[in-house]
């Protein structure tokens, strides 16, 4: 059947127009909880959310969709994706759900559904909950003697700070160190600068005053600007940025630049092949990440595995081979050890592990190569096939030659827009713009 509400990350718009609204977030509430009510015992769902405005309006209508038929509902409260996630195996659920739109802004919101593992639901389950939807919503209903409960749950936070902590090596502190914490005014804007400060670091919090309409407003992952002046303000050693869910980081060292995840994933992974914790073998990584960070990880006798851009294809892989480190360069970053999502916290985790006990500074520690140069450009078409073009492929095959093997070309639609995107990277950057110049301009021919 043709995917009506669900889109490549849960079902996601812009709050009271379809599909984001209340009479739609109801529906998933009885379809999801209907189809994860296969037995005699009471059932569960446990719902946490970012700190939208809309988040009340959807939260209340899934608390009603979930407990008209049969399940009993754990709200969280504003909490983390990961946290979310991993709640719903400790709680014992049948089902997790997070309301968020991730680093969208506030007017956006999102519902994203886990399985009893923590894991996000397959594409066929999610079909299944569509058909669901689309029927008659009566037949759903539990008997008036088998209606759910909601309940709040008051230690959820503590709960993921203590799961956090218990991530690292023991006797690791961080006393001595100083981090500033931009928390996107979003999800994570209580645990993460608690997680931090119980470990020992002092902390400077920035993006922690949310009022349902600034989460994301110029502040986080994708505006991470106010946290490089924090950092040169008060003389951090570390800066972190969060996204408005929490599950994305980016990290700022203390002379204010920013380490993308590709730099993140090589600090990670080297540390856990030292501690012999390292599984799989290597990373895996979108087709996005740097050619450099394949190169560093070749030198330590590991193998870089690429998927499509999406953190659920990584995650698919990780499972399928056994890779325990696997990620982003957007700083989507996986420990399937801890977590059956990326998760922001866990990941500033274990890169301060690495910093408290080798005493070097963070600009060395994510120093671990040279990323390559690495052009990205965009090119829109309002219909037909450009790729399909003649005079493209000959573009992309030329380019292909060209860079060899001492560069790389990835060529992609866009999953949500009428977008071609052209990625090249190689050690001659001059050649590199040349070659994407080369297949924009064939695009942009073909397109008109």
């Amino acid at each position: 059947m043709t995917r009506k509400y669900f889109g490549t990350d849960g079902i996601r718009g812009s709050a009271n127009a379809f599909p984001m609204t209340s009479e739609v977030a109801m529906r998933v509430g009885m379809a999801a909880g209907k189809l994860f009510t296969n037995g005699s015992y009471r059932h569960r769902v446990v719902i946490g959310k970012d700190t939208r405005l809309s988040g009340y309006m959807i939260e209340s209508a899934l608390v009603s969709g979930f407990t008209a038929v049969g399940m009993d509902v754990f709200q969280l409260g504003p909490m983390p994706t990961p946290a979310v996630a991993m709640l719903t195996r400790s709680l014992r659920a049948d089902l997790g759900v997070m309301i968020s739109a991730s680093h969208n802004p506030f007017i956006d919101n999102g519902i994203k559904l886990f399985g009893p593992d923590g894991y996000k639901l397959s594409d066929e389950t999610e079909a299944e909950i569509e058909q669901l939807m689309e029927g008659d919503s009566t037949e759903l209903l539990a008997a008036a003697e088998s209606i759910g409960r909601a309940t709040r749950i008051d230690s959820a936070r503590e709960r993921y700070i203590e799961f956090a902590k218990r991530t690292l090596p023991k006797n690791i502190r961080f006393d001595g160190i100083r981090a500033v914490i931009d928390c996107a005014n979003g999800a994570g804007y209580k645990v993460a600068p608690e997680a931090l400060w119980e470990l020992g670091a002092e902390v400077i919090k920035i993006g922690v005053d949310p009022n349902g309409l600034n989460i994301n407003k110029d502040c986080g992952t994708t505006a991470p600007e106010d946290l490089i002046r924090k950092v040169s303000e008060v003389r951090a050693d570390i800066g972190i940025a969060l996204d408005g869910d929490a599950d994305r980081v980016v990290i700022v060292d203390e002379k204010g630049s920013i380490i993308d995840g590709d730099q993140l994933m090589a600090v990670i992974a080297e540390s856990w092949l030292m501690r012999g914790r390292l599984a799989g073998g290597g990373v895996v990584a979108t087709v996005m990440s740097n050619l450099g960070l394949e190169r560093y990880l070749e030198g330590l006798g590991l193998d870089l595995a690429r998927t499509p851009v999406g953190d659920r294809y990584v995650v698919e892989h990780m499972r399928r081979h056994g890779y325990n480190v696997g990620g982003e360069q957007s700083g989507h970053i996986v420990l399937s050890d801890f977590s059956t999502t990326g998760d922001g916290l866990i990941t500033a985790l274990q890169l301060l592990a690495v910093v408290a006990q080798s005493g070097k500074p963070v600009s060395e520690i994510c120093n671990r190569f040279e990323p390559l140069p690495q052009v990205l450009e965009n090119v829109r078409y309002k219909n037909g096939q450009p790729l399909d073009n003649v005079g493209v492929q000959r573009a992309i095959s030329d380019g292909k030659s060209k860079l060899g093997k001492a560069g790389r070309l990835v060529i992609r639609p866009s999953g949500t827009e009428p977008v071609i995107r052209v990625m090249a990277e190689g050690d001659d950057e001059r050649l590199v713009k040349t070659v994407v110049s080369d297949i924009v301009h064939a695009l942009t021919a073909a397109a008109a």
